[in-house]
């Protein structure tokens, strides 16, 4: 049977794990002083409390790190054209809430979350292609991002 990995994993393919993490916290770090502006939107039906949202995000991130370790082991050919995929999105991901909070433009933003989504369906597939379970385990961001449209969505139609 033939695999698509290496049976060396190496100490410096756990920075996969970190990368996500770092990105976030960055994102966040970032943002921070523009959160409040958040609470003063007029939010959608089904909007989760404030506080829910660093603590889906961290478990994505987790998860994004997991799925890319797991095809950076990869010594499949689609490899990098599917990491390629992985550090597009994590750009679009920390690009959106600095639209978002700090440009204070849903709109714009709405159109990178949209951008974001596609791409990480373009991300799953080419993760599951290469290690099944790196895609199965990124249902669970594109479904955020669904989410995320919406409430993006929401807040654009009913505060502009």
């Amino acid at each position: 049977m033939k695999t698509n990995f290496k049976a060396n994993f190496k100490p410096q393919q756990l920075l996969f794990l970190a990368i996500p993490l770092a990105v976030g916290a960055l994102a966040a770090l970032l943002i921070r002083n523009s959160l409040p502006l958040y609470q003063q939107y007029t939010h959608p039906p089904l909007a989760p409390p404030a506080w829910l949202f660093p603590i889906v995000w961290t478990i994505l991130y987790v998860l994004m790190g997991i799925s890319s370790c797991l095809v950076s082991v990869s010594i499949s050919p689609q490899r990098k054209s599917a990491l390629s995929l992985f550090a597009l999105q994590l750009f679009l991901n920390f690009l959106w809430p600095i639209v978002f909070f700090n440009f204070q433009s849903p709109l714009f933003a709405l159109l990178i979350l949209l951008l974001l989504w596609y791409t990480v369906f373009q991300m799953i597939q080419a993760f599951y292609l290469i290690f099944p379970l790196a895609g199965l385990l990124q249902i669970p961001y594109l479904l955020w991002l669904s989410f995320a449209v919406y409430l993006n969505l929401g807040i654009f139609f009913l505060n502009h």
